[in-house]
C-alpha cells in the first residue's frame, strides 16, 4: 500500500552555514512580542536553533543535519514511506519575502534530487501585494503542490480580512493550503508552565481555535474553493464538532444562549473546505484516531509524521495506521495516500 507523509519538515539545508539565511530566521522572530531565537552548539558539535517564549520555555528546536535531503530520504526508506510533502515547521509565521525565496529555492532543489519522491509547498508572506503573489506563482512554476500558512500570524487568525487578498489568489490557483500550528496559541499564558502542556496541548488549542474561527466566520462562503489542511487533527476537532454545530431547540426557551442557525452551512464547510493532518497519529491513541475517522470521514484525514521532531514518529506512525487501526482497507488507503494524491494532485 502506497504511503504519503504530508508532514515532513523543511528548512534550508545551509541554514546553519549561510549567515544571511540564518540571520533571516533569527531576525524575523519578533523579540518585541517575547519570541527569543538563539543558536547554541550541542555536546555533539551540531548547531541547534532554539525558539523560546517566555525566556526559559523552549517551544521549537531545529538541529543541524536533520533537514537534509539525505536525512529525509533515509528516514522514508526506513519507515516504508514512498512519497513526502515538505513544509517549513512553524517559522513561516515570521519569514520575510527574501528569506522565503531562499527557502523555496532549496525546497525545489531537494524535490529535483529526490527522484520524484518529495514535493514542496510554497512558503510566502500572507499579506497579498504583487511581490508576494509573484513569489507564490513562481513556486507553482517550480512545481509546488500547495501553499503553507501558519494558522495565525501574530494575533490574527486566518479568518481576519487582512488575509483575504492572498487567500483569493490561492483559490484562483486551485491549490490546497496546509495550515501548520504555531509554537503557542494567541492566548498562551495558561499553558506555558509545563512542557507537555505547552508543546502539545498548546498546539491543539491553537488549531481548534483556528478551525472554529474559520467555520463560524463565513469565509468559506466568500471563498468556497479554498481547501485547508490543519495539523494536529485540527485541534481534536472531531471531538468538538457535534457540540459546536448549531442545533435548533424543539422547545420554547426563555433565553437563546447559543446561535441555532447555520448548521447545514457549517457541515458543508467541514465536508468541502476542511481536512486534517494526522500529526504523528500513534501518539493520539487507537480509540481516538478510530473515532476521528468514524466522525470526520476517512476522506478528510491525511497521514503526517512531523519528521524529524522525533525520527521514530515516521516509522511508528506508518506501523500504527497499517496494522493497529481497525478500519477498512479502503479507509486505510485514503488516509495513507489517496487523500494526499487527490488534494495535492500528486503524480503517484
Amino acid at each position: 500500500m502506497t504511503v504519503v507523509d504530508i508532514n515532513i519538515h523543511h528548512l534550508p539545508e545551509d541554514l546553519f552555514t549561510n549567515e544571511k539565511i540564518l540571520n533571516g530566521f533569527l531576525n524575523s522572530a519578533p523579540r518585541g512580542f517575547g519570541e527569543i531565537a538563539r543558536v547554541e552548539t550541542m555536546a555533539s558539535g551540531k548547531k541547534h536553533l532554539i525558539l523560546e517564549k517566555p525566556a526559559g520555555h523552549q517551544n521549537l528546536n531545529y538541529v543541524e543535519g536533520d533537514y537534509s535531503a539525505e536525512a529525509k530520504l533515509a528516514a522514508m526508506d526506513d519507515a516504508g514511506v514512498d512519497y513526502g510533502v515538505m513544509r517549513v515547521p512553524v517559522w513561516q509565521e515570521w519569514l520575510d519575502l527574501e528569506t522565503c525565496k531562499a527557502v523555496n529555492d532549496n525546497a525545489a532543489d531537494i524535490v529535483k534530487r529526490s527522484n520524484g519522491r518529495l514535493f514542496f509547498t510554497a512558503c510566502v508572506p500572507p499579506w497579498g501585494g504583487k511581490e508576494n503573489i509573484d513569489e507564490l506563482k513562481r513556486c507553482i512554476d517550480l512545481g509546488a503542490v500547495g501553499v503553507q500558512l501558519a494558522c495565525h500570524y501574530g494575533q490574527l487568525y486566518l479568518d481576519d480580512p487582512v488575509f483575504e487578498p492572498y487567500l483569493r489568489e490561492i483559490e484562483k490557483l486551485d491549490i490546497p493550503v496546509i495550515a501548520h500550528h504555531t509554537p503557542l496559541p494567541v492566548e498562551w499564558r495558561s499553558v506555558v508552565d509545563y512542557t507537555n502542556l505547552r508543546r502539545e496541548y498548546g498546539r491543539i488549542v491553537d488549531q481548534a481555535t483556528a478551525v472554529g474561527r474559520e467555520l463560524f466566520s463565513g469565509m468559506f462562503d466568500r471563498m468556497p474553493g479554498l481547501r485547508f489542511i490543519h495539523t494536529m487533527f485540527g485541534g481534536n476537532w472531531f471531538a468538538n464538532q457535534a457540540l459546536l454545530m448549531p442545533h435548533a431547540s424543539n422547545k420554547a426557551e426563555s433565553l437563546t444562549r447559543l446561535d441555532p442557525t447555520g448548521g447545514d452551512k457549517i457541515k458543508s464547510y467541514l465536508d468541502n473546505n476542511l481536512f486534517f493532518d494526522m500529526t504523528h497519529p500513534h501518539s493520539w491513541g487507537k480509540q481516538q484516531v478510530e473515532a476521528a475517522i468514524a466522525i470526520g470521514g476517512a476522506d478528510h484525514y491525511l497521514f503526517g509524521s512531523s519528521f524529524p521532531v522525533f525520527y521514530g514518529w515516521m516509522s511508528q506512525g506508518v506501523e500504527f495506521v497499517k496494522n493497529e487501526l481497525e478500519i477498512t482497507d479502503a479507509e486505510r488507503e485514503l488516509v495513507l495516500s489517496g487523500n494526499a494524491a487527490r488534494l495535492f494532485n500528486l503524480p503517484l
